[in-house]
């Protein structure tokens, strides 16, 4: 369970990260409001389950990942990076970081389903929120971004190594 909490805590906090910093590329620049407010409500919506996962190390008495400044810097250039790559970019970020977390919030639900029922329907309520960003971004053209297949790999294989860091350290 705190290899659990500990991941899923890394990444809202990262996901929080990555929509604030694309967010700051896009705020303010003319013809940008409707992704600098797009940034914004999927911001909101991660911090919330940033929140409750704060909320729940504290209650189960779990240490975070001492990988946190690192993963604050990680997804703070990605955000960045991507967001000055263009729209398209920032959008292809969103759906290949929600793909990765949707699939682990799904295999966790199936893990913790009987052990800890409320867990499991917070963390499939989670899973719900996840994918509709993901196909949010797909609506509002992530595969037409420029190297799409590259940086989506690349994207979803960092995400997957921050997991088992994170699990763990």
């Amino acid at each position: 369970m705190a290899e659990i909490l500990r991941v899923d805590h890394a990444g809202e906090y990262a996901a929080v990260q990555i929509y604030r910093a694309q967010r700051a590329v896009f705020q303010g620049r003319s013809g940008r409001e409707t992704i600098s407010a797009d940034m914004a409500e999927m911001e909101a919506q991660e911090q919330v389950h940033l929140d409750r996962f704060n909320a729940l190390l504290n209650e189960r008495q779990v240490r975070p990942t001492a990988m946190t400044p690192i993963w604050r810097l990680a997804a703070s250039a990605l955000g960045a990076g991507t967001a000055l790559m263009g729209e398209k970019a920032a959008h292809a970020c969103t759906e290949a970081v929600e793909a990765v977390i949707e699939e682990h919030y799904a295999d966790q639900v199936a893990e913790v389903s009987e052990s800890d029922p409320d867990l499991a329907a917070e963390l499939e309520r989670f899973r719900l929120e996840e994918l509709q960003h993901h196909d949010h971004a797909v609506e509002h053209g992530s595969r037409d971004a420029p190297g799409h297949r590259l940086l989506s790999a690349v994207i979803k294989v960092g995400c997957r190594a921050a997991i088992k860091i994170s699990e763990k350290v």
